[in-house]
């Protein structure tokens, strides 16, 4: 199997050190195992227990609250790795209990997003932790030329960046691969969260959303496709979101009056998990989506790169009521830049317009010759 190098990997390695917990969280089937493993050969001079949150036994015990039961646990081990922790019950506290009473014992967590990690284990350990988010691959992992990204980015674009897809050459493998992870995993781990029952209200509610990418989503619209109340709505979307499933731009604006910003736009993490949701996996030449794909996969690369670079912005989209638009927005104290995201050749006619509002503005506009200039 060709494993890539995470581009987070080095940056964890670097943060481990005693009384301290390291949590990595993400999606299913994105590679945290795999990490964990190449973190844990680096270290290999250390004393290291690796414990699976699945694991009864241990769980009991990581699930205790008992001092002196945890101190045994760990007796002549210098680093804990913990992988899947959610499924320990209140491991947050455990972990605050291990970090303040057992002296040089370094931790490192993974955990499924879908349970919302971060929230379960931040709260005790405030100052005794770091966090990092870990994404399918990202275009910056690939290690590739001009030549060889643009050869394989028909093949990313309709299949994704998930590992084990990556590593497949075979269309067919890569399919069922997409398959299992939308059934066995990514409604498997919504549904176990929420002690819910009803995967088809879920794939429905990703079907509606796989065909609005770049434009805004009305909950009420929704609601009355799904025969749900806009609470509900609101609620599995907060889930998935949450699961690394989805992500969400907002409309940015400084004239309310003139500008659009009611209603959000949702894109997915992975395009092959979209593309799985709505049973499409015809070449580029043969859709008629083309340009939601291109811009699902280069905002999503994108935020990867932000997030792994650790360049600290707001991301938006702009619109005005009169369909003037750009498609994503980043947005700091000092600057305003602006993405304009086309697969053919076609010029964008909304700059000027956003540029009469916003004259300190850069934009930028997105083509298959420069995307990865910004990736």
């Amino acid at each position: 199997m060709n494993t890539l190098n995470r581009q987070i990997e080095n940056k964890i390695i670097n943060s481990i050190k005693p009384n301290h917990v390291i949590g990595i969280i993400g999606a299913r089937r994105v590679g945290k195992t795999t990490l964990i493993e190449r973190i844990i050969s680096s270290l290999k001079r250390n004393k290291i227990l690796l414990i699976q949150g699945d694991d009864i036994d241990s769980a009991e015990i990581l699930s205790s609250q008992r001092k002196s039961l945890l101190e045994r646990f760990v007796k002549g081990y210098t680093h804990l790795f913990i992988d899947e922790a959610q499924e320990i019950p209140n491991i947050g506290a455990s972990l605050k209990l291990m970090v303040d009473t057992i002296p040089g014992l370094s931790i490192v967590i993974t955990g499924s997003s879908a349970f919302n990690i971060r929230n379960n284990t931040g709260a005790p350990l405030t100052g005794r932790s770091t966090f990092f988010n870990l994404h399918s691959l990202a275009q910056i992992e690939f290690n590739e030329n001009f030549i060889e990204a643009r050869n394989n980015l028909s093949t990313r674009l309709i299949y994704g960046n998930y590992p084990q897809v990556h590593n497949s050459m075979n269309e067919n493998e890569k399919r069922k691969i997409l398959e299992g992870i939308k059934d066995g995993y990514l409604l498997k781990d919504i549904l176990m969260h929420e002690n819910l029952k009803d995967s088809i209200f879920i794939l429905n509610l990703l079907r509606l959303i796989a065909f609005q990418i770049g434009n805004e989503v009305s909950y009420s619209e929704l609601g009355r496709a799904l025969n749900a109340d806009n609470k509900t709505v609101k609620r599995y979307l907060d889930l998935l979101e949450k699961m690394f499933v989805l992500f969400s731009l907002n409309g940015f604006s400084r004239n309310q009056r003139k500008e659009y910003t009611k209603s959000p736009r949702y894109y997915f993490w992975d395009n092959g998990i979209r593309n799985v949701i709505v049973s499409n996996f015809n070449p580029i030449n043969q859709r008629d989506d083309i340009g939601k794909l291109w811009e699902n996969y280069w905002i999503s690369e994108r935020l990867k790169y932000i997030d792994y670079s650790e360049t600290y912005c707001n991301k938006f989209f702009w619109r005005t009521y009169d369909q003037k638009e750009v498609d994503y927005l980043e947005v700091t104290d000092k600057q305003i830049t602006g993405f304009e995201i086309k697969w053919g050749d076609a010029k964008s006619r909304n700059f000027n317009h956003f540029l009469k509002s916003y004259p300190e503005a850069k934009l930028h506009l997105i083509n298959k010759d420069n995307y990865l200039d910004f990736l």
